[in-house]
């Protein structure tokens, strides 16, 4: 990307000296080209400053994150406590997903002026990560559909797609912004009469200039984004076990007049980062593969007489919501379709274990689950946000009791530890708040070990939205709670740790940096400390957790040699260690997500409140792990 950039920056610069070189010998001021070089070096560096400063512009406007982008295009936020049905159906989606993918749950938008049928994700991290849909997505498609569209998001979210696609958005803005500036004068300056003439042929020539930045920013966005798509694609359908659904919304997109475009004159900025096509590019600048070639993919049997009989039996639409229901889908939407096949049922959502209950899981089936969810995990998670009390769910959804909630997550299972932690609730808050945490609590513990990280996932997206101020003083009483003493429990300090890392990435998204550049053997000394954490807490037997270090040990650094000797202060070692590990490189973590599985996993069993710690753990590592560890 940066070296497409160079040269199209080398472009558009040869391009300005040559139209300042045509128009000092057009006014006869040409002289010798000595004479002509410093007016020449001169229009170099102001077109540089140019793209220069449009560029850091469009970045430091976006370093609020995925929302800053979807407020930008004018989407409109949907509110945990919506009552249109349309957008809670899209947010119960989305929150399945998020929970299934281990990842905080996004903020939502619609984009309510469009017909086309559209989506995007965007942000720098998960923790500020926003995803938006088109009303006409909404309007036309079936749940399944819907679902499709999502998991394609996903998967850019996952893959650390929107990241770059962020970036790209602020780069190119650069080299796009002359082109920008000469459709501006062009519009400001049309029926203004002779005297605007020179000003319009400023603009001309800025847009005569600016096309070459276009043609670049369309190529650097196509080169990027093609194979991206492709993935996101098989990712959708890895997910959701049927390709009914993202193939159903391409062959809408494809039939129906309306395709995916939207009407916004704004969309070039945004367009690498769509579902579909949003603007009508020619092959060459696609920013996205040929609609057919996806289906293709997708369905091998597809045939595009499909996409008449789609057309045709659109004469009669039903409504999205009309149609959740599988038979009224095939009624209202494809009976008149006949090439479309009947979806097979789904197999039912996985039960969840028992909360003593232990399973055998295999390292290497769990370090490939990172950021890879799979169809059980969509189920599971579905039947874990279903099962979740109601009045936890709507604590997570208010604004007035997000935040207790969290502290009760919060909260040691310890009597005495936990007395602590409320008066120290009190004190930073008060009275009220301290017994809406105490009774909160009382309802966490009563709830499955694996509905922890799900309602801290479902809190996220309101508490992030307080202000700054607030925010801050949150952070440093939910690090007050892990600190009371050294007692507390260390998969409720993992959990409160991973809340504030997110919150803390939430307040400056910019500058998060979900991977480093350490190798494994720089963080040795991490190492050791988080795999005898988990050692111990895995093994009550002092012999067995030793063998089960060095087991873990040996898998993530084989030539390390290291005494098992857990910390004293578990909390403060995990601190210390969290905060080095996740600087480590792709690689790395995955290498350290199989040591810490054999760690805890080496008797053979692991609980379902080991395997809780191992995904807080994991998710404060910007490793996010499904619901469901993958059994050996």
């Amino acid at each position: 990307m940066l070296v497409l950039f160079a040269l199209a920056v080398l472009v558009i610069v040869a391009a300005v000296d040559a139209l300042v070189l045509l128009a000092l010998r057009a006014d006869g001021d040409a002289g010798a080209p000595l004479a002509d070089a410093p007016t020449i070096v001169a229009a170099s560096i102001v077109t540089l400053l140019v793209i220069g400063a449009a560029s850091l512009y469009k970045v430091a406007s976006l370093r609020g994150g995925g929302s800053a982008v979807a407020r930008g295009l004018g989407a409109t936020q949907v509110s945990a406590q919506t009552t249109n049905l349309a957008w809670k159906r899209l947010r119960n989606v989305v929150e399945e997903i998020s929970i299934a993918s281990g990842v905080p749950v996004p903020e939502i938008y619609v984009l309510e002026g469009e017909a086309g049928i559209n989506a995007f994700a965007a942000g720098y991290t998960p923790s500020d990560a926003a995803v938006a849909v088109t009303q006409g997505a909404l309007d036309k498609l079936t749940r399944d559909e819907l679902q499709g569209v999502v998991a394609h998001e996903f998967s850019h979210v996952l893959n650390g797609d929107m990241r770059l696609n962020i970036r790209l958005m602020g780069v190119a803005f650069g080299i796009l912004v002359l082109s920008v500036a000469g459709r501006k004068i062009l519009e400001n300056t049309r029926g203004s009469g002779s005297n605007a003439a020179g000003a319009a042929m400023f603009g001309v020539a800025l847009l005569a200039i600016g096309s070459i930045g276009l043609f670049c920013a369309r190529l650097i966005k196509a080169s990027v984004s093609r194979n991206r798509e492709y993935l996101a694609d098989a990712s959708a359908v890895q997910f959701t076990r049927q390709t009914d659904g993202i193939a159903g919304a391409l062959k809408k997109i494809g039939a129906l007049g309306v395709g995916s475009r939207l009407a916004r004159a704004d969309t070039e900025e945004v367009a690498h980062m769509l579902f579909g096509d949003g603007i009508g590019y020619s092959a060459l600048m696609a920013t996205h593969p040929p609609l057919r070639k996806r289906l293709a993919r997708l369905d091998p049997t597809f045939d595009e007489r499909e996409l008449a009989a789609i057309a045709a039996a659109w004469t009669e639409p039903v409504h999205g919501l009309d149609s959740d229901d599988p038979d009224a889908s095939i009624s209202g939407f494809v009976a008149k379709v006949p090439y479309r096949k009947r979806r097979e049922t789904p197999p039912p959502a996985p039960d969840l274990p028992h909360a003593q209950a232990s399973l055998a899981v295999s390292a290497a089936q769990v370090a490939e689950q990172v950021g890879h969810p799979q169809s059980d995990d969509y189920r599971a998670a579905g039947a874990i946000r279903a099962a979740l009390p109601a009045a936890l769910r709507d604590a997570a959804a208010d604004p007035a009791d997000v935040e207790a909630l969290v502290f009760a997550l919060a909260l040691s299972r310890d009597g005495a530890v936990r007395e602590r932690q409320l008066a120290l609730v009190e004190r930073g808050r008060d009275g009220v708040v301290r017994d809406r945490v105490a009774a909160l609590a009382a309802l966490v513990a009563q709830a499955h070990p694996m509905q922890r990280l799900p309602l801290a996932s479902l809190a996220f997206p309101l508490l992030r939205r307080k202000p700054r101020p607030q925010l801050q003083q949150f952070v440093v009483l939910l690090n007050g709670l892990n600190n009371v003493d050294g007692r507390i429990d260390v998969d409720e300090y993992c959990l409160s740790k991973l809340v504030s890392v997110q919150v803390l990435e939430a307040l400056d998204p910019s500058r998060a940096r979900p991977t480093g550049s350490l190798r494994l053997p720089q963080c040795r000394d991490a190492v050791v400390d988080v795999c005898a954490v988990v050692a111990e807490r895995g093994h009550a037997d002092a012999a067995a957790a030793q063998r089960a270090f060095q087991l873990g040990l040996a898998e993530a650094l084989p030539d390390a040699r290291a005494a098992y000797a857990p910390p004293n202060d578990a909390v403060e070692a995990l601190d210390r260690a969290l905060a080095t590990l996740d600087r480590l490189q792709p690689a790395g973590k995955e290498l350290l997500v199989r040591g810490l599985t054999r760690a805890i996993s080496d008797d053979g069993a692991v609980s379902v409140a080991e395997a809780e710690l191992l995904r807080t753990i994991c998710a404060s590592l910007h490793c996010p792990l499904p619901p469901l560890l993958a059994h050996a």
